[in-house]
């Protein structure tokens, strides 16, 4: 059912603007994100939110901590939340959160922001996604040599540093600056990601926030062949990413592998068996 629902509503998507909000856990991504909810509904703008928190241990749902900072949304039928649990997604998002966000397009909402539960070498899935992705760092999150060096750097199109009040906000603007003039750096076709300093509590530079991130979305549109590429790219990697979960799902069922792994943990508990052994003699069909 769910697939023929997508099926129905992709017609009608491509109008929602996508930003992709991510950044180390406790760098105030959600405050972030519900004030730019907020600048947003101020415009008259109707905003959904996707929110992917940790998996509950025990219930196997999200943990909903977004939705209670973001009070903005009870009551507006203009701004939508929903928490999605990652449950154990190494992308950083939900898996279903492309196909919600494809939901949400199709419904008329103007804007889209997906919020990840953290960050990490593994976490770039965001990229995928949204057509802009903000990389939400503070004081605390060291230099940049180090930022570079945790593989982050180079998905940010907007760089937020956050909390930019405390001690190292200067320094940490100074240093992202000079790691790009030293290496050059830029996003493919020529983008220069912008530092944007933020107190995200008090709607400090929320503004520029939002201003540079639409900069960016006029940027890829400005160029009609670049913004084809660009779409193009995501879509190719889109249906490698579609097809490798129908294949996944085909080669377990073929396998029958529910039906066997009871057996296979008792014989590898007992030491009869290493799970490596068990895992190659596994016939996918």
């Amino acid at each position: 059912m769910g697939r023929e629902l997508l099926d129905l509503v992709f017609p009608r998507i491509g109008h929602a603007r996508r930003i992709g909000i991510t950044g180390p856990p406790g760098s105030g991504k959600s405050t972030l994100v519900h004030a730019v909810a907020m600048l947003l509904r101020r415009r008259g703008q109707r905003v959904a939110v996707l929110a992917v928190d940790p998996t509950s241990p025990f219930s196997g749902g999200a943990i909903l901590g977004d939705r209670v900072r973001m009070p903005g949304a009870a009551g507006d039928e203009g701004f939508f939340v929903r928490s999605m649990a990652s449950r154990g997604s190494l992308g950083g998002v939900a898996a279903t959160t492309h196909e919600a966000s494809e939901v949400l397009d199709a419904a008329g909402f103007d804007w889209i922001l997906i919020e990840t539960v953290g960050v990490g070498q593994s976490e770039l899935e965001i990229v995928e996604l949204a057509d802009t992705v903000v990389l939400v760092l503070v004081p605390e999150s060291g230099d940049a040599v180090q930022v570079m060096k945790a593989g982050i750097m180079e998905i940010a199109d907007v760089f937020v540093i956050n909390k930019y009040d405390r001690e190292g906000g200067d320094r940490l603007m100074r240093d992202i600056s000079v790691t790009m003039q030293i290496t050059q750096w830029s996003r493919p076709e020529g983008w220069v990601p912008p530092i944007c300093p933020t107190v995200a509590t008090s709607d400090e530079g929320i503004e520029q926030v939002l201003a540079e991130a639409e900069r960016h979305l006029a940027w890829l549109q400005e160029d009609r062949p670049r913004l084809e590429r660009f779409r193009a790219e995501k879509l190719r990697r889109r249906l490698q990413m579609l097809l490798s979960r129908i294949l996944l799902e085909r080669a377990w069922k073929a396998a029958q592998i529910d039906e066997q792994l009871d057996g296979a943990v008792e014989r590898i508990m007992a030491g009869d068996l290493s799970p490596y052994r068990w895992v190659a003699g596994i016939e996918l069909g």
